[in-house]
């Protein structure tokens, strides 16, 4: 049986690209939840800070996951992610403690 693999990943928008960051990012949720192996891909905004996103994502397996990173919306995500974000991606794995 495969462990559910958990990631969150962080990302900051420039100075005065909030609004286009949020827009790019919401972009990827539609495709994303269609992909095989996604349990779920949440997007979350901070409250305190705007320029600030997260989201929350499970994935079946690890290979579902790295499938997603190579994924023509992904790919096409990263040609413009410098423009309109200062930090990240950043990624971390995690898995469920029983």
């Amino acid at each position: 049986m495969s462990e559910i693999l958990t990631i969150v990943a962080h990302a900051r928008a420039k100075p005065g690209q909030e609004s286009r960051a949020l827009e790019l990012l919401q972009g990827l949720i539609a495709p994303t939840r269609k992909e095989a192996g996604c349990i779920d891909y949440d997007l979350h905004q901070s409250i305190d800070d705007p320029s600030l996103f997260v989201f929350y994502e499970n994935w079946a397996t690890v290979k579902d996951f790295e499938a997603h990173g190579r994924s023509a919306h992904i790919q096409k995500f990263r040609q413009v992610l410098g423009e309109h974000l200062a930090e990240g991606p950043t990624i971390s794995k995690w898995k469920i403690v029983p």
